[in-house]
């Protein structure tokens, strides 16, 4: 037994949280990949998975895309009073293109990523957003450059290795990363795998397409880094990683980049990327995402991070996490009948 989060796990469960979260086979039957190594049937696997998500400690079994390579997306945010924050909350929770939405601490305390279809739908719905909600000037911050988008989670760091969580990813190009065409097939795809795969033996065959051409796509998203990560999608909340902040930074535009893979490369951020800025209301440039067991932890790690990289001398804030609204994968295609349709 393992105990994550005042939560007992079993080896197996743990095995199926920690070890399977990238590199998930493409293959016709995965779970029974994934059976053979743990040496357990096929059925079972499913069946765990399956519970697991049921209980909240897995989000999906699933893919995590690079950002802006399909559709068009943006961090925004909002100064609520405090008096009509969960009403304003609601309201943007509701918007189907709203994937994560958070309360931080910070005089702008309302914080949510759009995911569009295009850039012309992203701007329709920020526009929608800060004329409903009426709190005043709408931050809307665009992604520019990625050093590293992950949000894996490695569990037991120290415990057996064969439940490890895995050499961390490369940092990712740091470019802008132009949107690709989706063909009608590859709508379908995504559309049908956007909420995690069905756990079922063979999952690749129930995404809309052919097993075969869902496998090939998949194949080459992820070898073009469209798909950042295929694996099981944690909690991390549930996981015991119960503190998160949002650190940003005030860089020279001329350093930002090699700032940014200089942090990436220490393995101390799950998220790293550069935005722009949207003076006079916000001066910051370069984001980091860091989490951890409590709010001590995640300033301890922040204080490791600014020593390393020294980063003592640029401006920053430090925006905790207090509430969380909506949390979901992001949405990049309709429904599969309205694809198909």
């Amino acid at each position: 037994m393992t105990t994550i989060a005042d939560t007992a796990y079993t080896d197996l469960e743990f095995a199926l949280l920690n070890r399977f979260q990238r590199d998930f086979p493409l293959v016709s039957r995965p779970f029974a990949a994934l059976a053979r190594q743990l040496e357990i049937s096929e059925r079972c696997v499913i069946e765990h998975l399956q519970q697991l998500q049921n209980s909240g400690a897995i989000s999906r079994v699933g893919a995590v895309f690079r950002p802006n390579t399909m559709g068009a997306s943006a961090l925004a945010a909002l100064a609520v009073p405090a008096d009509r924050l969960e009403e304003v909350a609601a309201n943007v929770s509701a918007m189907a293109e709203v994937n994560h939405n958070y309360e931080r601490a910070h005089r702008y305390n309302l914080w949510f990523v759009v995911n569009a279809a295009n850039a012309q739908r992203l701007c329709e719905v920020l526009r929608e957003i800060e004329r409903a909600c009426e709190c005043g000037t709408l931050l809307q911050l665009p992604l520019v450059e990625d050093y590293h988008i992950d949000l894996g989670f490695d569990l037991a760091p120290t415990t057996d290795p064969r439940f490890a969580f895995g050499s961390p990813t490369p940092p990712a190009r740091d470019r802008a990363f132009q949107p690709i065409e989706l063909l009608i097939e590859e709508q379908v795809l995504i559309a049908s795998l956007q909420s995690g795969l069905p756990l079922v033996p063979q999952p690749y065959a129930g995404l809309g397409l052919p097993e075969p051409q869902a496998l090939m796509l998949l194949a080459r998203w992820l070898d073009l880094g469209v798909i950042k990560r295929l694996g099981v999608i944690v909690r991390h909340h549930e996981l015991g990683y119960r503190a998160n902040a949002m650190v940003v930074w005030d860089v020279p535009d001329d350093a930002v980049s090699a700032l940014g893979r200089r942090i990436a490369e220490t393995g101390r951020v799950t998220l790293c990327y550069r935005r722009n800025r949207q003076l006079p209301e916000w001066r910051y440039n370069l984001f980091c995402m860091i989490h951890g067991k409590d709010q001590t932890d995640v300033k301890a790690r922040i204080a490791a991070l600014v020593e390393i990289c020294q980063l003592q001398s640029y401006p920053n804030e430090i925006l905790f996490s207090t509430r969380r609204f909506k949390q979901r994968g992001a949405r990049y295609a309709p429904a599969p009948e309205a694809v198909h349709g």
